[in-house]
């Protein structure tokens, strides 16, 4: 099938084609992820057994992340997004088909987690290195505003489709769903071609390196980015008790609020609501001249809310609610600013193993928060872990501001791109990609 070339001069009607897919796929995944997070807590009221269906999310993040960048910077990159989703929507057909059949067990969950998450890991490399080339430079932050919107939006509607279907519809037909956005989101990718970077050896006429060169490549480049480096420390910190406390939401909802799947929903829509107007918000006032003093704001902000809602009495729901919403407020001026910077500054055949990495090293800790949360949330109640991962969140941030190398972080990006642009051109863009004589984080993204 010969797909429509890219053209530059007209990259909105294809690019929002594409964008507008990919809506309806984290539409339907976002719905499919409430009903079996909701179907898990009800059938096991276990802080143990949503720990462990996190990690298995988390795991090919974490381990395959690296090497995926280094495949993504040498593959067909519209290839990657159209096979990681049918993958994805594969694994659902399976899902639902033993719960049609009614022998569905835990494990079964886990393991289609576990695969969700391989598929996606691919997916959203591909798609946020792809997007530098598909969008001009000056739309990058409106790009992130957008997606950031998408993000709340998805956030409001879909845990209130899924609690309503839940009650309305067998698992399997709820999950069925998913498959059907899968399906949308790769019709556009069938017929749009996604433009692919030209990576400096091969344009030099040098041989392409090996995958293992090209993951040593993005360590190179990642490491020399002393602030960035050190942000990635706050943000293993701020993921070993902070992440536990967002995968146990609904355990609080169910053994503290004594809540239902709607007052669950309630929760999920609130944290849209506040993505969508913090990123209005972010899009109004723009933050302060350095980007990075807006994020760690946010991180601040994000540890005040989570706090907040950690110390809430069980009998004042609204305040849980409300404490939802700032923390989703929170979420774009913590992230949008710094998702820019790495966009703006990482070269685009670079930017597969560097997203990628990001997205590992961010996740790394994790699991072991997880692992420790499970247990002690069953004993002592999910909300410690809100109080402890809000408190750390308001330390790390304020103590950042300290740190020169990152309140200087965008100044040395721009070295970076400096040095990174003189390296290609009078080097042939070996393994000197913005580091030479320096020596050289992911992200959280939330989805």
């Amino acid at each position: 099938m010969q797909a429509v070339r890219w053209n530059a001069t007209r990259w909105k009607p294809l690019f929002f084609t594409v964008w507008t897919g990919q809506m309806f796929s984290l539409l339907g995944s976002r719905l499919v992820q409430f009903a079996l997070v909701w179907w898990l807590t009800q059938t096991t009221e276990s802080g143990t057994v949503l720990a462990a269906a996190t990690m298995a999310a988390l795991l090919p993040q974490i381990v395959l992340g690296p090497f995926v960048g280094a495949l993504i910077d040498r593959w067909n990159r519209r290839w990657v997004m159209i096979i990681a989703d049918s993958l994805i929507a594969l694994s659902i057909v399976g899902l639902a088909l033993l719960f049609a059949s009614g022998r569905i067990a835990i494990w079964h969950v886990y393991v289609i987690m576990l695969i969700r998450s391989v598929g996606g890991t691919f997916h959203w490399g591909a798609m946020q290195a792809s997007t530098t080339l598909m969008v001009p430079a000056k739309h990058y932050s409106r790009v992130a505003g957008l997606n950031q919107a998408l993000q709340g939006a998805a956030s409001i509607v879909a845990p209130a489709m899924g609690a309503l279907l839940i009650t309305l519809l067998p698992m399997q037909w709820v999950l069925s769903i998913d498959v059907l956005t899968a399906a949308v989101a790769v019709l556009p990718l069938l017929f749009i071609a996604i433009p692919q970077p030209e990576g400096a050896a091969v344009a030099s006429g040098q041989p392409r390196p090996s995958v293992w060169e090209g993951v040593r490549e993005g360590f190179r480049f990642f490491l020399g980015w002393r602030g960035m480096l050190y942000l990635m420390g706050i943000a293993a910190a701020l993921n070993l008790l902070f992440a536990p406390a967002s995968s146990l939401l609904p355990l609080l909802v169910l053994t503290r609020f004594g809540g239902e799947a709607y007052h669950f929903a309630a929760l999920q829509m609130a944290l849209g609501l506040g993505v969508i107007a913090g990123g209005v918000l972010l899009g109004i006032w723009g933050g302060f001249r350095r980007r990075i003093v807006t994020s760690l704001v946010g991180i601040v902000g994000l540890g005040c809310a989570g706090l907040l809602l950690g110390l809430t009495p069980g009998t004042v729901f609204p305040l849980a609610v409300a404490a939802a919403l700032l923390i989703g407020l929170m979420q774009p001026i913590a992230n949008g600013p710094l998702l820019a910077v790495m966009q703006a500054t990482v070269p685009p055949e670079m930017q597969g193993r560097v997203f990628s990495l990001l997205g590992s090293a961010s996740a790394a800790m994790m699991p072991i928060g997880l692992w420790i949360a499970g247990p002690l949330s069953d004993r002592f109640g999910a909300h410690v872990w809100y109080i402890a991962g809000g408190i750390a969140a308001i330390v790390l941030g304020v103590g950042a501001l300290f740190v020169r190398p990152i309140v200087t972080l965008e100044q040395h990006a721009t070295s970076l791109q400096s040095d990174s642009s003189h390296g290609m051109s009078s080097q042939g863009g070996e393994s000197e990609i913005g580091l030479s004589s320096t020596s050289i984080q992911p992200e959280d993204v939330a989805d």
